[in-house]
């Protein structure tokens, strides 16, 4: 069995956001461990080829559904002893849908979390965001820093994790909350409202510039999809993450523009260069990020940001269709 194994401790666990970029990696780990797996998924975001090497795996079930429908999604709890919530509405498409930005990320939670109560779950995992925070006050940001958020996103998220916290505070449920930050790997969407990773990887195989929203001084944290999920069996597995939130992000600082020269160097294509536009309303532009606290669970950090980048970059051009 793989590392932080779930395989004795659950039977059946339900993914929402299965088939997206890191629900569909922990699909892949779960039933690496024996277990059953749900995935559940709207197709708003996910794609139906993250999770088609699973066809005939008996284990497993793909089921579409809506998490801010309750009804739609209320048959597949059934068995299930814990819950992956990593449905989203991303941080892209919030300024263009607030209303459906909410309804997600805040409704669905709420609907995730009661259908959970209702069927006995015994552990509910919340894929959060460093969004919460909204601009730093004080660097590095640990769990103990004031939440603020800057963008319709982060409102909505910081909604869901009130209601998770909740939940545990009121009813007694086992759950923990992962901050994510800048989480890239092989399946990182490439459209536009993608990860800027694979959206600079696919510009540059398209052989087109890439296009900086400022000046290219935002500072980032990048952080491997395969230690997401890592972090996700660990928190599955530990019973003092209860009622706890947890910055998941690797420590790398990494600014667009180094990002983006890394990238033209992968493919040899630095003539391309860059092209620079306004800034993105309600970008943060520097997260430095303290992980002490999910250190402190035992964890390290396996995959450095070169490792991450090769990585994403080499599927993408193995995927990508030009």
């Amino acid at each position: 069995m793989s590392e932080y194994s779930l395989h004795g401790r659950y039977r059946r666990a339900l993914v929402t956001g299965g088939a997206g970029f890191v629900g569909s990696h922990l699909v892949d780990a779960l039933l690496a461990d024996g277990i059953e797996v749900i995935s559940l998924d709207d197709y708003s975001g996910g794609k139906h080829e993250n999770l088609a090497h699973l066809k005939g795996e008996k284990r497993f079930q793909e089921v579409k559904a809506d998490v801010s429908d309750r009804d739609s999604c209320r048959p597949y709890f059934d068995g299930v002893d814990i819950v992956f919530h990593q449905a989203v509405s991303k941080n892209t498409v919030c300024m263009r849908d607030p209303e459906r930005d909410l309804d997600v990320n805040a409704h669905g939670t709420l609907n995730m979390l009661e259908l959970a109560r209702a069927h006995g779950v015994t552990k509910f995992i919340h894929a959060s965001t460093g969004s919460v925070y909204g601009e730093a006050k004080y660097f590095p940001t640990d769990e103990q820093h004031p939440l603020n958020p800057a963008s319709y996103y982060g409102v909505s998220k910081l909604s869901a994790e009130k209601y998770v916290r909740l939940f545990s505070d009121l009813h007694g449920m086992d759950t923990a909350m992962l901050r994510y930050y800048h989480v890239f790997g092989p399946r990182q969407d490439n459209s536009d409202v993608g990860g800027v990773v694979s959206i600079f990887g696919r510009r540059a195989i398209q052989n087109k510039p890439l296009i900086i929203y400022g000046d290219g001084t935002q500072l980032r944290s990048f952080t491997s999809v395969f230690d997401i999920v890592r972090i996700n069996k660990l928190a599955a597995l530990t019973p003092s993450t209860k009622g706890e939130a947890y910055n998941c992000a690797s420590g790398v600082k990494v600014t667009i523009q180094e990002l983006a020269d890394a990238v033209l160097e992968y493919f040899g294509k630095q003539n391309l260069g860059c092209e620079y536009q306004d800034w993105k309303p309600g970008d943060i532009l520097k997260f430095d990020v303290n992980n002490s606290k999910v250190r402190g669970l035992g964890f390290e950090f396996n995959y450095t940001f070169k490792q991450g980048l090769h990585q994403t970059l080499d599927w993408l051009v193995e995927h990508l269709q030009t």
